[in-house]
């Protein structure tokens, strides 16, 4: 999955030469704090950092053998580094150095997502200070229901962005916790310090309690995080999808020049970006339901989360990465019709100024009852006979007892929509 989606960043962030060069560098930091303590000899420590360096072959060698990833690495540093070795991994366990150095690829990770969202959330709002006041049908049900603006459309999809924007912020701050506490979390063989003086120089927090590992519930929360973001632009494409509709046809995703949609059919354009996306945003979902059951683990640990997380952390911050990146350029190069957003307008022969009609009627003191049956019936035989709304309602002498001719015709200006689109962009500061 890393392949197929990744950017460059992203693959060498996953790659398996960086969460090498991780495990080493906690190592040593755990080595310098002993050293601090006196626990370790300065010249051992001087050797460690002198000698120390890891071959991939030859750790996949020793893994094949010992059938344990982090025993392999320390058994090839030892190879490397000679007597002075034995003071790695001192009062360690595994998960010490596991659990850290994932901490960093997925705060690294969410700084990639925080950026990829910045620039979406960018586009997003320049869209919708550009389409501000192009008018389009709103859709209710995917039915005609009144007007709003594609700006407006925009508008709302930016507020979404900024608080993704938001929950990613939150999530890499949630997840940015080490552990230097040893086999059960109790620190038996290591003074707390070493944990401090580890995640400091890491720029993490110490977790303030864990067991073997750091819970679960964290990294659960990290990839909710992400569900939901890759939820939101799957909302974003699908919306696409429904407007490039043949007989809608009122945006477009781009269509590159040497770009062909059918086997079969020359003719077609098919929004294939977006059902990408849509189709990713399961995949994120499923993702999250994993993590979520790798929360509850027996007593201090076991590993049935490991095998899990090796697959779904690496994909979901990469997917997400490619999923974002996706959308931007969509929105950087979609294709607005205008034009066919007025003539969708006029599909309803006016029918959607049916409520403005409705609360007039209110305001003369009718029931809202009552006024909804004088309305409905022409409404209805618009739709039905396709025939004009307003020369209906023109000719209805029940509406016509209350309301004048200049009245009902005042209450079909377009631009009444428009009133408060202003405050709604002041309100959200664009």
């Amino acid at each position: 999955m890393i392949n197929r989606y990744s950017s460059e960043q992203m693959r060498r962030l996953w790659s398996r030469e960086n969460k090498f060069q991780k495990w080493l560098q906690i190592e040593i930091l755990v080595c310098e704090a002993q050293a601090k303590l006196g626990r370790i000899p300065e010249q051992a420590l001087d050797e460690i950092k002198k000698k120390a360096r890891f071959d991939i072959k030859r750790i996949d060698e020793i893994e094949k053998e010992v059938g344990h990833d982090v025993i392999a690495f320390l058994t090839n540093l030892s190879e490397n580094i000679g007597e002075a070795s034995r003071y790695l991994h001192f009062g360690l366990t595994s998960s010490d150095i596991l659990d850290t150095s994932l901490a960093l690829l997925l705060r690294e990770s969410a700084d990639v997502l925080i950026k990829g969202w910045e620039e979406l959330s960018y586009v997003l709002k320049e869209g919708a200070q550009r389409y501000k006041r192009t008018l389009m049908i709103g859709r209710t049900h995917g039915v005609h229901a009144e007007p709003i603006t594609f700006g407006f459309k925009l508008a709302l999809f930016w507020q979404e962005a900024e608080r993704n924007l938001e929950r990613l912020k939150k999530a890499k701050e949630n997840i940015s916790y080490g552990k230097i506490s040893g086999a059960v979390g109790t620190y038996a063989h290591l003074d707390p310090y070493v944990e401090s003086y580890v995640c400091e120089r890491l720029g993490l927090k110490p977790a303030p309690i864990s067991s073997q590992i750091i819970q679960r519930d964290r990294h659960a929360q990290f990839l909710s995080t992400l569900s939901i973001a890759g939820s939101s632009l799957e909302k974003f494409a699908l919306e696409i999808r429904g407007l490039q509709r043949t007989e809608i046809n009122e945006i477009e995703e781009p269509f590159l020049e040497k770009q062909k949609g059918s086997s079969a059919m020359p003719h077609k354009k098919n929004p294939v970006r977006c059902e990408r996306i849509c189709g990713l945003a399961r995949v994120l979902r499923a993702n999250t339901l994993t993590a979520l059951e790798n929360i509850p683990l027996w007593h201090e640990r076991d590993i049935s989360h490991s095998s899990a997380e090796r697959i779904i952390l690496a994909d979901s911050t990469t997917l997400l990465d490619f999923m974002t990146s996706e959308m931007i350029f969509i929105f950087k190069h979609l294709r607005v019709n205008p034009e066919q957003m007025q003539e969708n307008l006029s599909k309803s022969k006016g029918r959607f100024f049916s409520q403005r009609i409705l609360l007039e009627l209110v305001a003369k003191g009718l029931t809202r009852e009552d006024a909804y049956k004088i309305i409905q019936r022409d409404a209805l035989l618009s739709e039905r006979e396709e025939k004009d709304f307003k020369d209906l309602l023109l000719r209805n002498r029940e509406l016509l007892n209350y309301l004048s001719i200049k009245e009902i015709e005042r209450c079909f200006e377009i631009n009444y929509y428009l009133e408060k689109i202003n405050k709604i962009f002041e309100r959200l500061g664009i």
